[in-house]
């Protein structure tokens, strides 16, 4: 979908396929047809912006047989979505049945990250449309807090530079202005955009910035306004953001909110939950753990402490939070968005809805069908569209 700013500038809204996992080339023509161009037909347009994810085996497949990359142009076209944006944070594995920490693998320590980010900046390239010149690639903060060091730190910095002197030598070869952001995501080694802003401190270029996840900001307590002034103090552009909403508990000391979350606690994604103490944020890297208690006969793990709100990295869907107790942070979206669109410039030009949970949510609230998730895809776009259109933005055809 697209919009025109009131500075005359064109904004792309689109929805992360991650949402429907898919390994190979086949896999994601299927999910072209079975998944994408349904959304497109309940929201009523001829052209639907979709932030693709590519996994590795598909991204190779492209990369290597230039009549595959024809073949997936061509499914775009006639099925009418559009591609501008990328989606390189997981690597492969998005569909098992439990990801967990395997998500952050391999990281930016790893030449295979290197590798594999290049070929999707090549692809995403290859894919923009006729009158789109620019493209982004959000990826993993740089890796998991753990095992990181200073030689950690300086391969994933040497691997970015390099990326950065790759995508100038594809605008030069292509026309086309490929950037990377990297996604603050609770647990890692960058988790906050202050974490950003000190990482790429020693990355300047204006390739490879932030992918700002409103879901991550708000399950880290950070102040929208504070994040993206922080990010423009640096001259750390924001190649894309990602809209999606974190699960909230305002008194998680509650049993009946307890019970809540307990059904939020499932096997295959981690969800870091974040609390604010008088000694500062606190965390656990899943929800169980949070919700532990300090019976010994029950764990030796103590639970978050439960005095103040909790935040957990759960994407929800925007337009269905919770029933009380519990709730969602759209209202962190909502603020994030008018900061990063409402004003005379718009400081991000590409949007992505990414609720990549349907799946994971509780048995009652998972959509049983095709269609069921369909229609609840089309109900985020529509709630997004109008945010957008609340902000002076004019829906293009």
């Amino acid at each position: 979908m697209r919009f025109r700013h009131p500075d005359g500038s064109t904004v792309h809204l689109a929805y992360c396929t991650n949402v429907h996992p898919a390994e190979t080339l086949d896999g994601v023509l299927t999910q072209l047809r079975d998944h994408c161009e349904p959304v497109r037909r309940r929201l009523g347009r001829d052209r639907l912006g979709i932030g693709l994810w590519l996994a590795r085996d598909a991204a190779r497949t492209l990369t290597t047989d230039p009549a595959s990359l024809r073949a997936l142009r061509a499914a775009l076209d006639r099925r009418g979505l559009e591609v501008v944006t990328l989606n390189g944070f997981p690597y492969e594995g998005f569909g098992a049945d439990e990801v967990k920490y395997r998500v952050y693998r391999p990281d930016w320590t790893s030449p295979e990250r290197l590798a594999h980010t290049t070929d999707l900046a090549r692809l995403l390239a290859a894919l923009l449309p006729e009158d789109v010149t620019e493209g982004s690639v959000s990826t993993l903060p740089l890796a998991w807090r753990t095992p990181y060091d200073t030689a950690a730190a300086a391969t994933a910095r040497a691997s970015l530079t390099t990326l950065a002197g790759r995508l100038d030598a594809l605008e030069e070869l292509t026309g086309r202005s490929i950037r990377i952001g990297l996604e603050p995501e609770p647990g890692c080694t960058v988790e906050t955009v202050a974490d950003a802003v000190a990482a790429l401190a020693d990355v300047p270029s204006p390739r490879i910035g932030v992918c700002l996840d409103t879901c991550h900001l708000a399950t880290s307590f950070e102040d929208p306004r504070t994040a993206l002034d922080s990010l423009a103090a640096a001259g750390i552009p924001v190649p894309k953001a990602q809209l999606s909403a974190a699960l909230h508990a305002e008194h998680p000391h509650l049993p009946e909110v307890k019970a809540a979350l307990a059904a939020f606690a499932e096997p295959r994604f981690l969800h870091q939950t974040r609390t604010r103490t008088a000694a500062g944020l606190r965390g656990t890297d899943d929800l169980p753990e949070a919700l532990a208690t300090s019976d010994p006969l029950i764990t030796t793990t103590p639970g978050l402490p439960d005095a103040t709100p909790w935040r957990a990295h759960f994407h929800v869907p925007l337009h269905a939070p919770p029933a009380p107790p519990l709730s969602s942070t759209l209202p962190v979206l909502t603020e994030t968005l008018g900061l990063l669109v409402g004003g005379p410039h718009p400081l991000t030009r590409h949007l992505e809805v990414e609720t990549y949970t349907w799946q994971a949510l509780p048995p009652d609230r998972r959509p049983r069908t095709r269609a069921r998730l369909a229609d609840g895809i089309a109900a985020e776009l529509t709630l997004a569209r109008d945010l957008l259109t609340d902000l002076g933005l004019k829906e293009l055809p």
